[in-house]
């Protein structure tokens, strides 16, 4: 009974792809000299409306990972996919990053630069179009940004 719990459990976690977005070595100055920290941002997402983001600093690469991936499976958000695409333009901002996100027809494709094409791929949105519009290249900003824009969507209730 409790091994089918667990195995359950890890069928579960299995289920989210993750990728890792961006990896940063980060210093703090003591007395006694530098302190090295890894910083990892992770997005994660089951390829079918749920998406997330995770932050995490670790004293090494794979601590720092995993920690990300943690965090990013805290913070999912459920987005709403209307054939294949959103169901309206959206845009958001989140620090020096702004993103434009716009429907498209189906067959168009996943039309995002960076950042923004993987938050959509894992979210499991196939045709969308995107625009960074903010100055920045921040990848930590543009994914937040891109949470936000898709966090922001609201299905239309079909007139009946």
């Amino acid at each position: 009974m409790e091994n089918e719990k667990l195995k359950n459990k890890k069928e579960r976690k299995e289920e989210f792809e993750s990728k890792l977005l961006d990896l940063t070595r980060v210093e703090r100055m003591t007395g006694g000299g530098r302190r090295l920290r890894f910083r990892a941002v992770v997005v994660v997402g089951n390829r079918n409306g749920k998406v997330g983001v995770g932050v995490a600093k670790g004293l090494d690469v794979v601590q720092a990972i995993e920690k990300a991936t943690r965090v990013a499976k805290k913070n999912l958000i459920e987005v709403p996919i209307v054939d294949g695409t959103i169901p309206h333009e959206v845009e958001a901002k989140y620090g020096a990053a702004k993103i434009l996100l716009r429907p498209q027809r189906k067959g168009r494709g996943l039309v995002a630069g960076g950042t923004v094409r993987i938050v959509c791929d894992l979210a499991g949105i196939k045709d969308i179009s995107s625009k960074m519009l903010g100055r920045t290249k921040n990848k930590l900003n543009n994914a937040k940004a891109a949470i936000k824009a898709l966090q922001a969507l609201k299905i239309q209730n079909p007139k009946s």
